[in-house]
């Protein structure tokens, strides 16, 4: 019982975090408030979650990661891909060896093993908390697209690195050729198992659809259990279950374009991930929270790992870690965005200091950073304590404060006015797709008036009815296909219009409402009109 009043207790404080961080009048990431509240649990209840590092990953990570490769946009990765690879793969290397060596050269004591592991869980960025940074200062799209591509691949780059420091503090050995042997078993070893697996589930799924019917709620329960069986599996072959899981949510994005699935099961399905998403990101967080008093009690004993006695060390390592990870990330960011994002045609741009700054502003760490740190093993092999693991576990939280608290006041204000090189417009690749969409749609229209209306007497009925839904699309039709300015003329009164049918379909709502309040509709057909007026405010809202 007790497991289950905390696990709702923590449900009700990432609701109170999202209602606080929009109430209150600082600029301060949803993040910050989770902790807070989270510490305030450990506080005021006293009570403590003991939180096996194995469960604790499998469940936070995998559908968190497979979320991300799933809602990455798949063609911006691709263009800024050299990009994104610079940053996810290179600078991930880059900070642990650079902040390994920082690490263990401020604390001796700590093996140097375990603090490349610390700097493999600090190496992984996190684009939730940027968002929930830049709410207020928009993050150019260009640069949020880069920064969404570098956090789904650093998550798994930065956690294989950490797999390994790990293997070499347990063993005391670490052979580079056999690393490499090992890292591509089980890099490509992950991507093959989270591909063929997300492939196959939904092969199977959507000839089961077609020939005996599809079940909204078992499609919606599969998605839900893929990012999970490609982890198990990929574990289970000694392969990255981090890996599968981003290389099924890619794999997910494709096998979606088939269009198979029924538009009311998609809605329901991304409500549910929005939800989990929300849930998981947020209890990570109040989790950190809930563990900070613990730590911080134990920050006495602690600080001896250090050599030193005194638990004010512990904040000057917070900040020197810190101030290396920004100062890394900041030459990284400069020397790689030279002769990649600032390359026209063959000139080579300067970058501007203001979004290199962003960029490195932007390094904030997070959720992966927690569940990654508190993955490190509770015992060696000889069943002696792991070295160091508090210290760690208190670092690294001290790292995801500070850094989130630095990029609330810096990012804002380096992102102010802050202008990405320009990128093509996709307007007319929009108008295109929805000039070709109603040409498709006229024609389907006219074959299913014929098949409606043969043989029947009354078939004026259906050519009328016909005329109207064709009208619509010849509408839509010749709206994208006139002139540059009768196109912009076109999209103002489009937009004038979706908002007069939205405040028609808020008022239609409001009616319904009040005749169910009144009694004089009944809860079936509210609930029935309701979900009609939702779908379609949905649909102008987009």
């Amino acid at each position: 019982m007790d497991t289950v009043t905390i696990v709702l207790l923590l449900l009700v404080a990432v609701i109170l975090s999202g209602i606080l961080s929009r109430v209150v009048p600082l600029a301060l990431p949803r993040p910050l408030f989770q902790i807070a509240l989270g510490a305030a649990i450990g506080l005021v209840a006293g009570w403590r979650v003991t939180l096996d590092p194995e469960i604790f990953f499998l469940l936070f990570l995998p559908p968190l990661l497979f979320l991300d490769g799933w809602r990455i946009p798949r063609e911006e990765l691709f263009k800024d891909g050299k990009t994104v690879l610079e940053l996810a793969l290179g600078l991930v290397v880059f900070t642990v060896v650079g902040t390994g060596f920082l690490i263990n050269w401020m604390i001796p004591s700590m093996p140097l093993a375990v603090a490349f592991a610390l700097a493999a869980v600090l190496s992984p960025t996190d684009p939730i908390a940027v968002s929930a940074i830049a709410q207020r200062v928009p993050i150019p799209k260009r640069m949020m697209h880069i920064l969404e591509g570098e956090s789904l691949l650093n998550d798994a780059s930065g956690l294989v690195c950490l797999r390994f420091a790990v293997a070499a503090a347990l063993t005391g050995a670490f052979s580079i050729q056999h690393a490499t042997l090992n890292f591509l078993w089980v890099a490509f070893g992950g991507i093959a198992v989270g591909t063929s697996l997300t492939w196959g589930v939904s092969r199977a799924k959507s000839w089961i659809a077609r020939h005996f019917g599809e079940e909204g709620g078992s499609q919606i329960l599969i998605s839900l259990l893929i990012p999970f069986g490609s982890y198990l599996v990929a574990e289970h072959l000694h392969c990255s279950g981090i890996l599968a899981a981003v290389a099924a949510g890619l794999t997910m994005g494709f096998v979606e374009t088939s269009g198979e699935l029924q538009a009311l099961t998609r809605i329901r399905r991304n409500t549910v991930w929005d939800t989990i998403q929300f849930a998981a990101n947020g209890i990570i967080f109040v989790l950190l929270g809930e563990q900070l008093p613990m730590i911080l009690a134990n920050a006495a004993e602690t600080v001896r790992t250090t050599g030193h006695h005194e638990p004010w060390w512990l904040a000057v390592y917070v900040l020197a870690i810190n101030a290396g990870l920004a100062a890394l990330r900041f030459l990284w960011v400069w020397l790689s965005f030279r002769p990649t994002l600032f390359r026209v045609g063959e000139a080579q741009a300067t970058p501007n200091w203001r979004l290199v700054a962003a960029m490195s502003f932007a390094g904030v760490r997070g959720a992966i950073t927690l569940a990654g740190v508190l993955t490190l093993p509770l015992a060696m092999y000889d069943g002696a304590p792991f070295p160091a693991r508090d210290l760690a576990i208190f670092l690294a939280m001290g790292v995801i404060i500070v850094s989130l608290i630095v990029a609330s006041l810096g990012l804002p204000l380096v992102l102010h006015g802050l202008k990405m090189p320009p990128e093509p417009s996709h307007l007319a690749e929009e108008d295109a797709a929805r000039a070709a969409a109603a040409v498709a749609a006229i024609a389907a229209v006219e074959r299913a008036e014929h098949e409606m209306a043969e043989g029947r007497t009354d078939a004026d009925i259906y050519v009328a009815a016909a005329d109207r839904v064709m009208g619509a699309y010849r509408q839509r039709i010749e709206s994208r296909q006139g002139n540059a300015k009768e196109t912009a003329s076109i999209r103002i009164s489009e937009k004038i219009e979706r908002d007069l049918r939205l405040a028609g379909i808020r008022a239609e709502r409001a009616e319904i409402f009040r005749r169910a309040r009144h009694h004089e509709l009944g809860s079936e057909l509210t609930r029935k009109l309701t979900r009609e007026l939702d779908l379609l405010e949905a649909r102008y809202s987009m």
